[in-house]
């Protein structure tokens, strides 16, 4: 994906420096409609003086609407708090993270990236598990069934095996269904793509789909009791993601 400059306007823009910022959303998973807006992520770095005091602000920055023509969803965190997600089993954080569509970055993120590896756990299944579940039952109650929370369905599931069996981060459904080999996704793919006119399915098709979320939910489980992955982060990887989180604080330009 070429990276569109208006995207890097405004994410110099922003109101405090990034440690980086990604695109996640549907052009993370492989499935953007035209319309699609883009959804940014990062980490930003407050000043010193802003976090050493009583009150902590802008630990969370939120901005939704349009700029230059884009429809942008922009969410960011500090790096503490983005690197206290890291530690808590997050698997947004790290699919942001590890986001292949970077439109900023600096050192520090490569050497987060690194880090992070080490921070995968086979308890991340549990947020996939969670996010699954959530998207189903969206799926579930609309009328007509959108193809859209489907795929979705399906992307949390084949990336939360993936991780509990390599431990890489893989956010990409096309990309996942390469090793899967679903026979139905490039068909959804198609029809979410093609747009909202081909993108409801038919209640013939929901008991499929049904069957395959339980199908799938099972190889989850399956992949988790198997999982070679820690039990949990270990000392030496909190302690490198304090010093780097020391590092990059000290290093920050006061406000």
């Amino acid at each position: 994906m070429n990276i569109d400059p208006r995207l890097q306007r405004i994410v110099a823009a922003q109101p405090h420096p990034l440690l980086f910022a990604t695109i996640s959303g549907a052009h993370l998973y492989g499935f953007p409609s035209p319309d699609s807006d883009f959804d940014l992520r990062g980490a930003h770095v407050l000043p010193l003086e802003r976090v050493v005091g009583l009150e902590l602000r802008d630990e969370t920055l939120e901005d939704s609407r349009v700029i230059e023509g884009l429809e942008m969803d922009i969410v960011s965190h500090d790096v503490r708090k983005f690197f206290g997600l890291l530690l808590k089993k997050n698997g947004y954080v790290l699919e942001q993270l590890h986001s292949p569509l970077v439109v900023a970055t600096t050192p520090e993120h490569a050497e987060a990236r690194s880090i992070a590896r080490a921070c995968v756990t086979r308890h991340h299944s549990h947020h996939y598990f969670g996010f699954a579940e959530t998207q189903w039952k969206l799926f579930e109650k609309e009328r007509p069934r959108r193809v859209k929370p489907s795929l979705y369905v399906y992307r949390v599931l084949l990336t939360g095996i993936h991780l509990m069996r390599t431990g890489e981060v893989e956010a990409n459904l096309v990309t996942l269904n390469a090793g899967f080999g679903l026979p139905y996704i490039p068909e959804l793919v198609a029809r979410k793509l093609a747009g909202p006119e081909q993108g409801t399915l038919d209640d013939a098709d929901v008991e499929f789909h049904a069957s395959e979320y339980e199908r799938l939910r099972g190889q989850l489980q399956a992949t988790h009791d198997a999982s070679n992955l820690p039990e949990s982060v270990d000392d030496g990887t909190r302690r490198a993601l304090d010093d780097l989180l020391v590092r990059i604080r000290i290093q920050t330009p006061r406000a």
